[in-house]
């Protein structure tokens, strides 16, 4: 089980290469320009949040139950156990294409065919996540921007796993008070 927690920037990269502009293609024709770039900004939005939730929550989750306790190290302690492998720093195909499924059904539930360009924003904050919390961990990282979010992940790992859930959209943490603002304790 454990090497299904495992993903390569090639397959990662290859794999998304094709599902976003298949997701685009599926969605064509049913939004106009203006309403499709607000629905794909929309679910850009909504991918922060559920990003910043899933980190807090459930990837932290705390529990004496044998059984949960390995689901959730298996899904993100791995991860922190040995956070620089750069095949724990991706999510695995096995979990992000049945959340994502889960995300394009209830995206159509909610507004229809249009809903497939709120999933495309969804899906394209997920890609820009996972890419971004592969760069904090692999690549020196330049740029106010590009420091400013690799100090934010790098406390969480080193410092502090009770803050700093945020990876692409940081702000979320000073929204919810937990940004890890000093490395005093």
């Amino acid at each position: 089980m454990e090497k299904l927690t495992l993903m390569s920037p090639r397959t990662f990269v290859a794999s998304w290469s094709l599902l976003l502009p298949t997701i685009a293609w599926a969605g064509w024709g049913f939004a106009g320009a203006w309403q499709g770039a607000g629905l794909v900004m929309a679910g850009l939005l909504v991918w922060t949040l559920f990003e910043y939730a899933m980190h807090r929550y459930p990837f932290h989750f705390t529990t004496q139950q044998p059984v949960l306790r390995r689901l959730v190290f298996l899904t993100h302690g791995n991860h922190h156990e040995n956070p620089n492998d750069p095949l724990r720093n991706l999510m695995p195909l096995l979990v992000s294409l049945p959340v994502s499924a889960v995300a394009w059904a209830s995206s159509l539930a909610l507004l229809g065919s249009a809903g497939t360009w709120l999933f495309l924003g969804w899906m394209t904050g997920y890609v820009i996540y996972d890419l971004l919390h592969y760069a904090c961990h692999q690549w020196p990282m330049s740029g106010r921007l590009g420091i400013a979010l690799k100090r934010h992940h790098m406390r969480h790992h080193h410092f502090d796993e009770t803050g700093n859930f945020a990876i692409s959209a940081i702000f979320w943490d000073r929204v919810f008070g937990t940004r890890i603002s000093s490395l005093k304790r």
